[in-house]
């Protein structure tokens, strides 16, 4: 053990001379792949490091990786990792993490532990045995939104709707009725829903204290169907007014007294 993190020590070393680096602040990309290291010393005190390059050795813990906040693209392909729990949760502002090639077995732990990579947009987990899962690809697509590409493939947005429809039912009919954007028609006693989410007719309830218009009582719903409903009949009324405005004095009229005021007479019409 001691030999492997003095090979590790020596590497990291070698690298900094190599690229030239006099003060650790200066260090944003560190490349250390291919030398068959089995482990690495911290790197807590590269703090503003960015880019790092681990691929191809016999890594087998992340813990050196503990302090490096700042990290953009982590490189840990062919390597022998069996877990990452609590290695990788902190690296908020990952973009790029590639752990193809590697022995991770639990795809939940795995993960769990990447759900606070906001910026995460690419990601490798393919020939890992957690790949094996049937449902793989849905599970990590409905899990990190933020994913664009997914082992090498894009994310499409037929797979993300797939993916909410499997793993959260509930607010994929909620979606799928609201029809953000659409036109909706859906009047009291009706059916709401899509083909993939249909339920029997029934009628509004709304609680107590909620009336159409009253934008500051908001009483949340008991049934979520009852907010669909609520939501689609309010976005489907439309309403046009008009006035005419040979009818109006301008502005110099009124100075001059030209022009009688005569009473506005405007015309709404509602549409639903």
């Amino acid at each position: 053990m001691a030999a492997a993190a003095s090979a590790g020590g020596q590497a990291v070393e070698k690298q900094l001379k190599i690229c030239g680096f006099k003060r650790n602040v200066d260090v944003l990309v560190l490349y250390l792949a291919g030398q068959g290291l089995r482990s690495i010393p911290s790197l807590s005190r590269f703090h503003r490091l960015r880019y790092l390059w681990i691929n191809n050795n016999k890594i087998e813990d992340l813990t050196f990786l503990i302090n490096n906040y700042c990290l953009t693209e982590l490189y840990l392909n062919n390597n022998e990792l069996t877990d990452v729990s609590g290695a990788l949760k902190h690296l908020c502002a990952l973009q790029i993490l590639l752990l193809h090639n590697n022995q991770l077995k639990k795809l939940g732990k795995t993960v769990k532990e990447l759900k606070g990579m906001i910026s995460l947009q690419t990601l490798n987990l393919f020939h890992n045995p957690l790949a094996q899962d049937p449902d793989y690809r849905l599970y990590v697509i409905y899990s990190l939104p933020s994913v664009q590409l997914l082992d090498r493939k894009s994310v499409t947005q037929r797979e993300r709707e797939s993916a909410l429809h499997l793993y959260n039912r509930e607010r994929s009919c909620v979606m799928q009725s609201i029809a953000f954007g659409k036109r909706v028609n859906t009047p009291l006693g009706t059916t709401v829903g899509s083909s993939r989410c249909t339920q029997p007719a029934r009628r509004l309830m709304m609680p107590s204290g909620c009336e159409f218009g009253n934008h500051t009582n908001r009483v949340p719903f008991e049934n979520p169907e009852d907010a669909i409903l609520l939501r689609a009949m309010t976005r489907s009324l439309t309403e046009f007014s008009s006035v005419d405005w040979n009818k109006v004095a301008t502005c110099q009229e009124r100075q001059l007294g030209n022009k009688a005021e005569e009473p506005h007479e405007k015309l709404t019409v509602q549409f639903r």
